[in-house]
């Protein structure tokens, strides 16, 4: 199995890839829905659905045009099969089996969350397994122990919103555009980091899981009780060090539960994933811990941070290649446990 087309359909983002096993990244696109459901301050799930439908053909042609590839040159196709939106996942399941199909060759489904844990082997610096993986993004936090492709074991997650949902309902709460999560990273880089301090949830306790709802009602009390009487400059002051303070206050929580993590397996790689993964603070923060403890932290390049046909035609690869196919009655899994997925042998 040497090259495979990577679908990804399973949220507000359109991603196609091909991926050749000799030569790497042969070529991936991706197109963002943002525009379409700013109206609407969130995703909408019906109107996701039909852009895929309406974007997926033709980007699939653009992008085999651009790989230098043909139909005859593809030897297998990867597609999102969840966990995501059902009627977005069943867009691109539908049409990435029936490309197989056509073609003759396997086709796969793949765990969303496993290509974001693998995007990290897309970079020239791997990490070697086993690893300790923390997969932070707007549905998922996270910290699994990695054994190899599809041996993972849930170390802890979060019991209520993610990180990246803090994120983005913070965000709303401060009249921030949507999508709201990059919009508060920006404007934390204007706040001054010693007007507040916010809590660290769940830090205070044994254990890996994370609770950042809490976390949100801090900051929209923080904000309804300071902004009282300011006029517009000073509430924009406020709004930024109400930012700069939630960043911080996740990016340490994070911080605490992987370096628990990494002394509970003993080890000395950390990977992070996901959408949230590439916060420049947080990443500089895991980058440090890391170093100062002989590790290294291992990060997609930020366009392979949120969701992209790349991960998914590389998971897709590893598959493939281990002999792993769809029939022709496929499935898609809204919701996913990646600790049941098969483990493989390659690596």
């Amino acid at each position: 199995m040497t090259r495979v087309l990577g679908i990804e359909t399973s949220c507000d983002e359109t991603g196609v890839a091909v991926y050749d096993g000799e030569r790497g990244l042969l070529a991936h696109a991706v197109y963002s829905q943002v525009a379409l459901h700013a109206d609407y301050g969130g995703v909408v799930p019906e109107l996701a659905s039909r852009d895929h439908v309406r974007k997926l053909a033709p980007m699939v042609a653009e992008l085999l045009d651009r790989a230098g590839v043909g139909g005859r040159d593809i030897g297998g196709v990867a597609y999102t099969a969840g966990p995501g939106l059902a009627g977005a996942l069943l867009v691109g399941a539908a049409f990435g089996r029936s490309l197989a199909w056509g073609w003759g060759v396997p086709a796969v489904g793949v765990h969303h969350m496993e290509g974001h844990l693998l995007a990290p082997m897309l970079e020239e610096a791997r990490p070697d397994f086993p690893f300790v993986a923390l997969l932070v993004s707007g549905g998922h936090t996270q910290l699994v122990q990695v054994e190899g492709v599809g041996r993972y074991g849930l170390l802890g997650e979060s019991v209520d919103d993610a990180a990246g949902e803090a994120f983005d309902k913070t965000a709303k709460l401060l009249g921030l555009e949507y999508p709201g999560g990059p919009a508060l990273a920006r404007l934390a880089e204007q706040g001054d980091p010693a007007r507040f301090r916010f809590p660290r949830p769940m830090t205070d306790r044994p254990g890996l899981d994370f609770s950042f709802s809490g976390l949100k009602t801090f900051a929209l009390t923080t904000w309804q009780k300071e902004s009282r009487g300011l006029d517009e400059q000073a509430r924009a002051r406020l709004r930024a060090d109400i930012a700069r303070a939630f960043e911080d206050a996740v990016v340490d929580t994070l911080l605490i539960k992987c370096r628990r993590a990494l002394e509970k397996t003993g080890g000395r790689s950390l990977v992070l994933a996901g959408g949230v993964s590439a916060n420049r603070r947080l990443r500089q923060a895991m980058t440090e811990m890391l170093a100062g403890q002989g590790g290294r932290a291992y990060y997609p390049r930020p366009e392979l941070c949120t969701d992209n046909g790349a991960m998914i035609a590389y998971a897709g690869w590893q598959r493939l290649r281990a002999g792993q196919c769809e029939p022709a009655a496929f499935d898609i899994h809204p919701r996913w446990d990646m600790t049941a997925l098969p483990g493989l042998e390659i690596s």
